[in-house]
């Protein structure tokens, strides 16, 4: 038999030692998630000078719930507007305005749409590196209630330069980001980058649910930006091996598994088959926000029932 690589030698210490963690946490704080408890989630905006305006409002709204965190699924701008440094850091500052912890994802409006004539032609992954820069450099969150993350660039060391893959641990449940951007998670544009960012995706997810099931975690939740469903006229074909190792995962763990996305700016609270082998499967769940022109969050409510967590994902406003 060979000898384990240095990289896969250091995954396998990291994981155990996340994992015997996690385990300890569990054993000291019993069973059951602590406390009900209600995150915000939105995507797909602002577009336009209008909807800023109303993302304003709508920052301020919700910093009147009593929310555990708020998460951003991705597209902060509009695919035409301008991919420059100052619209970035305009986005930050509004984001920074948030009274709790702040996660955010990136969508394809951000770096992979920013070589298009109306994008001014800027290189997609330079604009990538800009992002990381401004919202993935530090072990935490944004937000001004910032949370502690643990981001794929560091559990693996390089291995995976992935600052935007992270995850972190809230009531027993496993929050896990990942770079999969809409419409065809740029596997026709850039198709080499693809096949680097899809390792590591399905390395982070399959990561992730190995800590959930050795830690006895309730519940996964997953957020990104892209709808990897295959709509008419809209073949996705970038997101086959996402889905079908997302399947695999969930099938092995015994508790719940919720899907946060955006991309289609159609709000949705439904249970779509993953693969069309096995159709819907009873502990998966997926929740669409809402997007242009519709400026509005998903108020999403973890709960217990019966021993199971179950989410309600009901409009913020």
């Amino acid at each position: 038999m060979q000898d384990e690589s240095p990289v896969s030698s250091h995954r396998s210490r990291t994981f155990c030692r996340a994992a015997a963690a996690l385990a300890l946490s569990v054993a000291i704080c019993g069973t059951g998630i602590a406390a009900e408890f209600t995150f915000a989630a939105l995507g797909d905006m602002p577009y336009n000078a209008c909807e800023e305006s109303r993302l304003i409002g709508m920052i301020a709204e919700m910093n009147r719930e009593k929310l555990a965190f708020v998460v951003h699924v991705g597209d902060f701008k509009a695919a035409i507007e301008r991919c420059s440094d100052e619209l970035f850091q305009q986005r930050k500052e509004w984001f920074d305005l948030i009274h709790h912890a702040f996660v955010y994802v990136p969508g394809d409006n951000e770096w992979i749409d920013c070589t298009r004539t109306w994008g001014s032609g800027y290189k997609p992954l330079e604009r990538l590196q800009k992002l990381r820069e401004l919202f993935f450099s530090s072990a935490s969150s944004l937000g001004q209630a910032p949370i502690k993350l643990i981001r794929q660039a560091d559990a693996t060391r390089g291995a995976h330069d992935y600052p935007e893959h992270s995850r972190w641990v809230y009531q027993r449940l496993l929050f896990l980001t990942l770079n999969a951007p809409g419409p065809d998670n740029n596997a026709r544009a850039m198709p080499d980058e693809f096949s680097r960012r899809s390792v590591a995706i399905r390395e982070w997810i399959e990561d992730g649910f190995r800590i959930a099931r050795v830690g006895g975690l309730r519940a996964v939740v997953i957020l990104m930006h892209a709808n990897p469903w295959t709509l008419p006229g809209v073949p996705r074909r970038g997101f086959r091996e996402l889905l079908a190792t997302l399947a695999g995962e969930i099938r092995r763990f015994p508790g719940e598994v919720l899907l946060l996305h955006g991309d289609t700016h159609q709000y949705r609270f439904d249970k779509p088959p993953l693969d069309n082998a096995t159709g819907a499967l009873a502990n998966f769940t997926r929740v669409e926000v809402f997007g242009s022109p519709f400026v509005n969050w998903v108020r999403i409510r973890v709960s217990e029932e019966e021993g199971r967590v179950r989410f309600d994902a009901t409009p913020g406003s």
